[in-house]
């Protein structure tokens, strides 16, 4: 077994893939979430035992998989915080959507205990997640990158190295979640306008994924709505706030983001109408509804 350590803070559909592929990697892995039946499940599989306050000290390395910028600052410095319990030249690998300017923070605050932050979005969904080959926006110092190596071997497939510094990683995570979350509301939109326009979904997802329009959201997300099955993978509570991060840093740099804003505005819509905790495609529902469209409804 490899001598390192980890835990993984946030058993989401993301988080337990993570923490799945680096335990079956043969690292040691304690797995944590506010949802106890997910830390059941995840010691069930093989997962080791103990409290957070109890493994803090132990670690090599705290991979953080929560929502935001709020909850990533809680776990590290929270009145729970694990990164003064932490030993020197350990690692932080953060790995939710957060602005620039709160990862380079971050880093700063934990250099201060002497503990290494990787600010280190992911792409790649649950599938990848579970099968440890994700894709990282990563940037650190080179002790950084060392120190949290055993990991990213374990559950990425590929590493991208964008520099010395935090924020660099969350800078090219917020370019990726603009494209992401306006490919997903052109998709929804170009299906529905398809659907007012005789053309099935079925027919549209037969024919556009080998059309010069296709993207990959439109190819992953797609065949959800003609399914009929909106069971969570990313939910469309994600966009508004992922798109009011790239919003907010498009802001302080006067810089004006038109599409984005709009996409945003039919996931907000898609959160008012009750459709928040189901898979983002569910955003087709804000379409279909506007113009009185019927989607398929599945098995």
């Amino acid at each position: 077994m490899i001598d390192t350590t980890v835990a993984v803070i946030g058993l989401g559909s993301m988080g337990y893939g993570i923490a799945s592929s680096a335990r079956k990697a043969g690292l040691q892995v304690h797995g944590f979430d506010v949802n106890a039946a997910q830390v059941t499940r995840f010691q069930s599989e093989g997962g080791a035992p103990g409290t957070l306050a109890e493994v803090a000290p132990t670690l090599s390395a705290a991979v953080i998989v929560v929502l935001n910028a709020a909850q990533t600052e809680t776990v590290l410095f929270g009145d729970e915080g694990i990164v003064s319990k932490m030993q020197a030249g350990s690692v932080v690998i953060a790995c939710a959507t957060v602005p620039p300017a709160f990862a380079r923070d971050m880093a700063k605050r934990c250099a201060g205990h002497s503990v290494h932050y990787l600010d280190a979005p992911i792409s790649g969904g649950s599938v990848k997640a579970a099968n440890g080959a994700l894709s990282v926006m990563a940037s650190g110092t080179p002790d950084a990158f060392l120190s949290a190596a055993p990991i990213l071997d374990a559950t990425a497939e590929k590493v991208f190295r964008l520099g010395n510094t935090a924020g660099a990683g969350s800078a090219m995570k917020a370019v990726n979640q603009l494209l992401a979350g306006v490919h997903i509301a052109a998709m929804a939109e170009a299906m529905t306008f398809g659907i007012s326009q005789g053309v099935s979904a079925e027919d549209f997802m037969a024919v556009i994924p080998e059309c010069a329009g296709t993207s990959w959201m439109l190819e992953n997300r797609g065949p959800h709505i003609v399914d009929g099955d909106y069971t969570p993978h990313s939910s469309v509570n994600i966009w508004p706030k992922d798109l009011g991060i790239v919003l907010d840093i498009a802001k302080e740099t006067s810089f004006d983001a038109p599409i984005t804003t709009a996409a945003l505005k039919q996931f907000a819509a898609a959160a008012k109408a009750g459709l928040g905790g189901e898979d983002d495609a569910a955003v087709a529902k804000v379409y279909a509804a506007q113009a009185g469209l019927d989607l398929p409804k599945g098995g």
